[in-house]
């Protein structure tokens, strides 16, 4: 049924009809139209942000938490350029986002007008497509196509700039019988002979090892029960990247752990020395292969993903299957229970038994204090403490990311959200106000630096006036940490610009935002803490004083292959220990 309303009464009956339940947005002078007619309603509920990429970030961990699209609402001009951080973060992260932009009236398009930007020329690369809406006759197709676009096929964020003049335009609005793009129809099914040809590949493996990512988390909570149901028919090792953890249970033995620039000595070391890599989701981003010319040079590679612009992208590959991962899992499955091929048991044991003997490194070990508070026990304390409870992470980025990712244990997928591709310092506090608007009754932690918090800090307020009771966890080690582990390293110890000076009293700032402030530095008392900070019912800003020296090990050197890396004093650093045909030398 058609009804006559104005273009920014489309916007939000649009809205409506795709039960959007929240959005994200700072107000301003071209989008106030589209703000009145919220006053005018209370189906869709505005979550008011202190800074346009904070609104992003928290449609992110609102997003990437439940499985809906985020939606975001921002101003012209600096209110659309401020959201491009966070635009790029869900473009390179696949996560679906709506970001509705105001702009000034057609006719003063490229006139230079007041808070006028090409919003559609600068969030070109930044998106995965953006309108310019020019007619109100177009505007009911177009709110519900991008809700189909940033949903479907490869996830990712979809702008839609709203001139002023055709938010005041009258028009007919009818909710259109199909939201979908008339040319973009992404390929969800897999090719069944490129599958059949990798279950055979997969039954002829001697080393084999999944590797999977995001896209498992991305293709929803059936694509995660498949690929535990697979991995444990087949037997194989499990590895994930740093987007895809919990889509596997951390805690089941087939797992080894993260791999890539910080991942597991025994996850890197399987993926050199593999001869079938089965690669669900992940996108061979450099973060994970290392150098590419030695990055696993005698595996025969699948690539399941729903991108066709993955495969043969970045790693050339055997068997390229486009799909969605929960459809294509699905086929495996069948086909591997089907079919029940007969595998290289004695094979598959040696292969466990170099896994085994790698894993006996131990390469997560450091060295405890009873007089400094370890970065690696604050995370390890803090999971122990909260593994019992519903509890959804976020993070800043820098080493306390990469230890949150090694030390939390994650067994269920859309726990975990940080920023991966783009690695965006900031992201983690509106994420997790995101995510606990998402979950109200769950425990909501962002792990943090010192540095990083500082980013986005102002989202306190946004927390105190929702009563959102997230729990900022800062490793406070005065540095950005892994700034100055790189300068230790790579750089001779020259630590240029990376100790954070002048730093607030975090307990006051916490107490000045009206939220609850936690102070620790002395391992004994951090228990108590870290209970403190979980059972006060209000946000809390929790200052963990961390070893200030501590670098993040394991580590591949930028530059270097899986077979290089650097382990921490506490584990023995034996360099490259597998040969070019991937037995263990030592």
């Amino acid at each position: 049924m058609s009804e006559t309303m104005t273009g920014a009464e489309m916007v939000v009956r649009a809205l409506q009809d795709q039960g959007v339940e929240h959005i994200f947005g700072y107000p301003g002078g071209a989008v106030l139209p589209i703000y009145d007619a919220l006053f005018h309603q209370d189906k869709v509920k505005h979550v008011l942000v202190r800074h346009e990429q904070g609104a992003v970030h928290a449609a992110e961990g609102y997003a990437r938490s439940s499985g809906k699209v985020g939606v975001v609402l921002v101003t012209s001009g600096p209110g659309a350029t401020n959201a491009v951080t966070g635009l790029t973060d869900a473009l390179m992260d696949s996560i679906p986002l709506v970001c509705l932009t105001g702009q000034v009236p057609t006719h003063l398009i490229g006139s230079d007008a007041f808070q006028e930007a090409d919003t559609v020329g600068i969030t070109r690369h930044c998106t995965k497509h953006n309108y310019l809406v020019k007619r109100i006759e177009d505007l009911p197709r177009i709110m519900h196509e991008a809700f189909y676009v940033a949903a479907n096929g490869r996830p990712g964020p979809v702008v839609i700039d709203l001139p002023k003049d055709i938010q005041f335009a009258s028009g007919t609005y009818a909710r259109p019988a199909s939201n979908q793009h008339k040319t973009y129809r992404p390929q969800v099914q897999g090719d069944m002979e490129k599958i059949k040809a990798a279950i055979a590949l997969m039954a002829s493996a001697k080393r084999p090892v999944f590797y999977t990512g995001g896209g498992v988390v991305n293709a929803g909570p059936q694509a995660a029960a498949l690929l535990r149901e697979l991995v444990r028919l087949t037997g194989f090792p499990v590895t994930s990247t740093l987007m895809g953890l919990g889509a596997y249970p951390a805690s089941d033995p087939q797992f080894l752990g993260m791999l890539g620039m910080h991942g597991t000595y025994e996850a890197n070391l399987a993926m050199h020395g593999c001869d079938v890599m089965i690669n669900i989701g992940a996108r061979f981003d450099d973060r994970i292969t290392g150098r590419l010319d030695a990055f696993s040079p005698h595996s025969r590679k699948i690539h399941v993903d729903i991108d066709p612009s993955s495969i043969n992208k970045n790693v050339k590959v055997d068997i390229g299957i486009v799909g969605d991962c929960a459809h294509v899992l699905e086929d495996m499955v069948r086909l591997w229970r089907s079919t029940a091929p007969q595998v290289d048991k004695a094979a598959l044991k040696g292969w466990w038994d170099d896994i085994t003997g790698w894993r006996s490194r131990n390469c997560l070990a450091y060295r405890k204090s009873s007089d400094v508070i370890k970065p690696q026990y604050a995370i390890e304390r803090l999971y122990e403490l909260s593994k019992d409870r519903e509890v959804y992470v976020t993070t800043e980025v820098g080493q306390h990311q990469m230890w949150a990712a090694q030390f939390f244990k994650f067994e269920e997928p859309n726990r975990w959200m940080t920023s991966g591709g783009l690695g965006t310092m900031g992201y983690g506090l509106p994420a997790a106000i995101g995510a606990q608007l998402a979950h109200p009754n769950a425990l909501v932690v962002d792990i943090a630096g010192e540095a990083s918090i500082l980013m986005n800090m102002q989202e306190m307020s946004t927390a105190l006036q929702y009563r959102l009771p997230v729990k900022v966890f800062i490793l406070n080690n005065q540095y950005m940490g892994m700034v100055r582990q790189w300068q230790e390293l790579l750089h001779g110890g020259r630590y240029s610009e990376s100790y954070s000076h002048s730093l607030p009293d975090f307990v006051k700032l916490a107490e000045a935002y009206g939220g609850v402030g936690i102070r620790c530095d002395k391992p004994d008392e951090l228990d108590d803490a870290i209970r403190e900070m979980i059972d006060t019912p209000r946000p809390v800003i929790f200052d963990c004083v961390v070893d200030k020296s501590e670098n993040c090990f394991p580590m591949i050197p930028s530059g270097k292959a899986h077979n290089e890396m650097i382990l921490g004093d506490a584990a023995e650093d034996i360099g490259s220990v597998i040969d070019a045909k991937g037995k263990m030398l030592v």
